[in-house]
């Protein structure tokens, strides 16, 4: 058997591992324990308060048997659990552990991976991820102390396990963000593929009743194999939803990952619409129509039209590194209209600090209620207004780990176009005369490299990753 303190290893968003091969009962149980370490050692207690977890799970094979297996060794250490009675999106269970006033919440899911992995993910007891003062910690506890477990029926039957049912909090919640009531009034096609996830019909349930909206779900029914695919909402996914854009006449596409809190959508006639691009409709519908005040936050390798129109509109721009935990951390500190990353993850305000897909999308739905157009026409103004950008990224395998990228920062001239700017503060980007840029980041952990780019032409853009392949070669 492998040590788990060599096989548990948090990465940007939780732990992750095939299902039966190191992602094991034994292993759980022994990251939960070391997890109720942490909780008793150093978790914020909130005075007066019990000393509780709230779990959740998604559709995977055994996730809830997994959720089982966390919340009986959390419950024989003492803690309060309330545990989700069924599946559930990922930004469900951390509202729960805010508003129910939990030390920390815990997702057993794997997110957008294949359907062989599953997951471990920490929400912090404001509903953000744990960052990685708090996974270091709970992975220094690991096998510190032997596992302790209680029988689940027997504690649950004890009360020391709540089985509860939190989607009921989270759908109202979303009812009173959005404006419900003027979505109704009006009258668009909507189609959502959920990708086999824990969103389930729960845009459906939202907009419920009388309602001029036609919405139609795919792929919302519990799937486990997600149909011998993976619940990732990128385009090679997603061939379903873009031939039924573009031989139907839909208003809007939405797209959820496997635990619904990333998003991707779909134009009427089938064109992808990146996350890049929703960040900037998001923010710019926050803004105008709902008079939301504060910032914006992108990553390093977000799109230049962001900039642009935040340079119009006068809005502070935020740029962080590429991870949703440096956006969550400035929505805590700052005051933010919205933040996204390139995967499709979006912050929104007043709100947890985390994302939400299923939120993100009923705000575009929002949005084209108060603009009275649908998504394809809105965005083409927003890019008449600050420019069309194409957006695209991949990933390069070498034989071994990248130890520098220190040549990068000293390249003049990217396919004759002069390098304006150099940063280096998360991997290494060059901005480019013509408004292109080029980025790429080493893996810290496998021999990969990362590489991302942006144009004003689909040719551009693919010759700029061209270019960082026969990079990566020099390194």
């Amino acid at each position: 058997m492998k040590n788990p303190k060599d096989v548990i290893k948090f990465g940007t968003d939780g732990w992750r591992a095939v299902i039966a091969d190191t992602f094991t009962f034994e292993n759980v149980a022994i990251l939960a324990q070391a997890m109720a370490v942490w909780v008793r050692k150093d978790a914020k207690k909130i005075p007066g308060e019990a000393v509780r977890v709230a779990i959740g799970y998604d559709n995977r094979f055994l996730s809830k048997d997994f959720s089982e297996t966390v919340a009986s060794v959390f419950a024989a250490n003492g803690i309060e659990v309330i545990l989700s009675n069924a599946s559930l999106p990922t930004p469900a269970l951390s509202l729960a552990a805010r508003d129910l006033k939990c030390v920390a919440g815990v997702v057993i899911t794997a997110s957008h991976n294949p359907p062989e992995y599953n997951g471990f993910k920490i929400k912090t007891a404001e509903g953000g991820g744990a960052g990685k003062n708090i996974t270091d910690a709970v992975e220094g506890y690991i096998a510190t102390e032997a596992v302790k477990a209680v029988d689940f029926k027997k504690a649950v039957a004890d009360g020391n396990i709540k089985v509860v049912d939190l989607k009921k909090d989270y759908l109202k919640f979303i009812k009173g963000y959005v404006n419900l009531k003027k979505i109704k009034a009006a009258k668009f096609r909507v189609c959502q593929d959920v990708m086999h996830g824990s969103g389930g019909t729960l845009l459906a349930e939202v907009l419920k009743g009388s309602t001029g909206i036609k919405l139609e779900l795919l792929r919302s029914d519990v799937n486990p194999g997600f149909g011998n695919s993976r619940p990732e909402p990128l385009p090679q996914y997603l061939g379903g939803l873009i031939a039924k854009m573009k031989k139907e006449k839909i208003d809007l596409g939405l797209v959820l990952d496997g635990d619904a809190d990333r998003i991707a959508a779909v134009l009427p006639g089938g064109e992808f619409l990146s996350p890049q691009k929703i960040l900037a409709l998001l923010a710019l519908h926050l803004w105008k129509n709902r008079g939301i005040k504060g910032g914006v936050i992108k990553t390093i390798c977000g799109t230049v039209m962001i900039d642009n129109m935040c340079k119009d509109k006068g809005i502070k721009l935020y740029e962080t590194p590429v991870g949703f935990k440096y956006i969550s951390d400035l929505m805590l500190s700052e005051e933010i209209i919205t933040g996204g990353e390139e995967a499709g993850g979006m912050g929104l305000p007043n709100y947890i600090p985390e994302r939400d897909g299923i939120l993100a999308g009923l705000l575009l739905l929002e949005m084209m209620v108060y603009e009275k157009k649908n998504i394809g026409k809105i965005l083409a103004e927003v890019e008449k207004a600050y420019g069309r950008y194409y957006y695209d990224k991949t990933s390069i395998n070498l034989k071994e780990k990248v130890k520098t990228l220190d040549p990068v920062k000293k390249i003049e001239k990217v396919l004759g176009q002069k390098v304006v700017g150099v940063k280096d503060y998360d991997g290494v980007k060059l901005e480019l005369a013509d408004t292109s840029w080029i980025m790429v980041r080493a893996s810290g952990t496998e021999p990969i490299l990362r590489a991302y780019a942006e144009s004003k032409s689909v040719k551009r853009t693919k010759e700029l990753l061209n270019y960082a392949l026969d990079l990566a070669k020099t390194l």
